[in-house]
Parts: structure tokens; C-alpha cells; sequence
């Protein structure tokens, strides 16, 4: 079985990892083309081009790159129409990912699917209708999506987040971490400001500054910064420049699974946490690391999406736990003042998320068979069907 495979960015390429493995299992001869990044090149992925080349977020942030992400879209799909796989698979990106599935349906009739469901419930509630002209097959990640997709005529498995079946740091981890890094019992923040270059640049100073306020309020706080390998140097660069000193998990130099036991050991050992937002929020929640999530983008991308909203948070634990309990602070909220704040009050009141964090984990399949695992069965069984 040929499957061409393709992921847009870190999160993604996790999700990729997990579903070829378990597609490996399910089905041993499988082979693969696409795009991908160092998890899923793991699995056996020769990427087409640099995944990196398509981590862009945002309206007005992939208007500048926009001629270079077309050019990249014919080139993918005409991969796919040349290769013709049993199955071609998309994962998430949907600015890149829809846009190729569409060229390929124009030219054969390659099954496509496509994994983590558009977010209707959140914004563009149209797109659903959109994208069933040319994908068969969507795989959610959360358990309120599937008849949203159904209704417009595509099938649709929830197969949960990989985020459950990742790993977590045992105490003793956590206390060999606090010990290797010289942390004692202090108090520890964990800072995320992003894996993308843009979100890192919008972010950092921000982060940097509201750190320093919030540091004033809790003498001995130490700082942790894990790095993605992608912005590692340039969130080491940007940390240089904040008003307290940090220590910068540079997974650089590391094989990938000593960098994530690493990453797993800061989570566990840290007191609160405050995050660019996305999937990382999941990765805390799983960790039970209370959090504050921030973000800024480029003020016309937040002004139309906002203008587009149908949900009042961003943060996926808010919402899958259908809370508000996780403090976030977007556009013109992501201020240094508010984010502080944000750090002081949770750090005041850190068991007030734990009901949402253990709701959330549940409701993403925590304890049942491996979301991957899940994935590659409903892509089989897609394919029988």
C-alpha cells in the first residue's frame, strides 16, 4: 500500500509520526511519500521539501510568502497525481493541505483524507461544505466534530489527540530534572512563546517583559524555556534580551527522544506555565501543568478573524472541557500587564484547572486505544469501504 502523506508543521508532523506508526502495524508493506517533518521522517518519510517552508499562520503573515506556498501546492499535488497512491493524506494546515487535495481531485481520483477537522464550530462555518467536494474521509480530534462533517456529506471517526498517548514524566523525573538544572524547590515557569519564527518574533518580547513583572511578585521564580528545534536559536537569541534569566532547552545536538524526555521532565517539574497558544495547551493539560496562553498576530489577521468568531477562547482545554478557566490573552489583550496578572492568579490558585484538565484528557480518549493506532484503523477501513 502507497500512502503519500503531508504535514504542515510541528503539530502536525506529531500527528503524522503517531498515525504511520500505527499504520505500519496495522498494514507492515505500507510505504510513504510526502512531506513531513523529524517525527515523521522518523517513521521512514523522505520529505518532499523542508516542512518548515509552510509554518506560516495567519492572513496578512502568508500574504508576503503567498506566490512561494502556491508554487509549493502545484508541486505537491502534482507529486501526488504523478505517484498515484491507494491514499493521499493531509494533515491539518488547511491553507496549504485543502488547496492540494482540491488541484488532485481535478486531476484523478485519489481518496483523500484529510486529519484534524476544520474548526466550524470556531470560525468560517462554511468551509466544511467547501472542502467535501474534494475530500472522502475526515479524522477529528475531538468528539463534538464528526456531525459537522457528516452533514455535508464526508465520512467522518473520532479518533481522539495523539496527546493522550504521548508519555509523562514520572516525580522522580521531574526531581532529576529540578536537580541536573539547579532549581532546588523554587517556584518554576515554564515559557512556550511558540514554534513558528513568526509567533516567537510577535511573542517573546511580551513574554519577556510580562515575566519580569510577574517575577516581582514571587521572589526566587525561575524561568524554563523549552525550545522547538526549528526556533531554537532564535528564542536563545530573543531570551537574552528579557529582563531575568532563563534557562533555554535547546533540543539541538540531542536525538529526538532524549530532547522530548527532557521536554516531558520540564512539564512535569514546572509550576505554571505560560504558552503561545495551540496544541501545546493540550500537552500541559496532560501534564496537569496549570497555564496562561497568549497570543498576538498581525493586527489584520486578529481583526478578521475576530470579526469571524463564533467562540469566545482559543484555548482547546477551554473548550473541549466547555470551561473558561484557563486564563487567555489575544490581540490587543496580549499585553505585558494583563499577562502577568494572568501568571499571578492561576500561580495563587493552581488546583482551579485540574477538573478541566482531567476532562479534557478524558474526553480526547485518555485510556483507550493509541489515537494513532485509531487513525490508521479508520484509514483502512476508509479504504474498504
Amino acid at each position: 500500500m502507497r500512502v503519500f502523506i503531508v504535514a504542515g508543521e510541528p503539530s502536525g508532523d506529531r500527528l503524522g509520526a503517531a498515525l504511520m506508526a500505527g499504520l505500519k502495524e496495522l498494514h507492515p508493506d505500507v510505504t510513504f511519500d510526502g512531506i513531513g517533518g523529524a517525527g515523521m521522517q522518523a517513521e521512514g518519510l523522505v520529505s518532499q521539501f523542508p516542512m518548515k517552508e509552510l509554518s506560516v499562520m495567519g492572513i496578512a503573515e502568508i500574504l508576503p510568502k503567498y506566490r512561494a506556498l502556491k508554487a509549493r501546492i502545484r508541486e505537491t499535488a502534482e507529486q501526488v497525481i504523478a505517484t498515484r497512491p491507494d491514499v493521499m493524506i493531509t494533515i491539518d494546515s488547511p491553507d496549504f493541505s485543502l488547496r492540494v487535495a482540491k488541484l488532485v481531485k481535478e486531476s484523478c481520483d485519489v481518496r483523500t483524507v484529510h486529519y484534524v477537522a476544520p474548526t466550524v464550530w470556531a470560525w468560517r462555518p462554511k468551509r466544511a461544505a467547501k472542502m467535501a467536494r474534494f475530500i472522502d474521509h475526515v479524522l477529528a480530534l475531538f468528539p463534538f466534530e464528526p456531525p459537522l462533517m457528516t452533514r455535508e456529506g464526508m465520512a467522518c471517526d473520532f479518533v481522539g489527540h495523539p496527546v493522550v498517548a504521548e508519555p509523562q514524566a514520572t516525580e522522580a523525573e521531574a526531581a532529576a530534572f529540578r536537580a541536573d538544572q539547579g532549581l532546588g524547590n523554587a517556584p518554576v515557569a515554564l515559557v512556550l512563546p511558540g514554534s513558528r519564527a513568526g509567533e516567537v518574533a510577535r511573542l517573546s518580547a511580551v513574554f519577556g517583559e510580562a515575566l519580569g513583572r510577574f517575577s516581582a511578585l514571587h521572589p526566587g521564580l525561575r524561568i524554563v524555556v523549552p525550545a522547538a528545534s526549528a526556533v531554537a536559536e532564535q528564542v536563545t537569541e530573543a531570551v537574552r534580551s528579557w529582563p531575568v534569566d532563563a534557562i533555554v532547552l535547546d533540543p539541538r545536538g540531542q536525538d529526538i527522544e532524549s530532547a522530548a524526555a527532557e521536554k516531558r521532565a520540564a512539564f512535569r517539574a514546572a509550576d505554571i506555565a505560560l504558552a503561545a497558544s495551540g496544541t501545546v495547551s493540550l500537552e500541559l493539560a496532560a501534564a496537569r501543568t496549570p497555564m496562561v496562553i497568549a497570543y498576538r498576530m498581525h493586527w489584520l489577521s486578529f481583526y478578521l478573524i475576530r470579526r469571524m468568531a463564533l467562540v469566545d477562547t482559543v484555548t482547546l482545554v477551554n473548550l473541549v472541557s466547555d470551561t473558561r478557566v484557563v486564563p487567555d490573552f489575544l490581540g490587543p489583550d496580549c499585553t505585558a500587564e494583563k499577562i502577568a496578572g494572568g501568571l499571578d492568579a492561576v500561580l495563587r490558585d493552581p488546583h482551579a484547572q485540574e477538573e478541566a484538565m482531567e476532562l479534557t484528557m478524558q474526553r480526547l480518549g485518555e485510556g483507550g486505544e493509541a489515537p494513532g493506532l485509531r487513525a490508521a484503523r479508520a484509514v483502512l477501513q476508509g479504504m474498504q469501504a
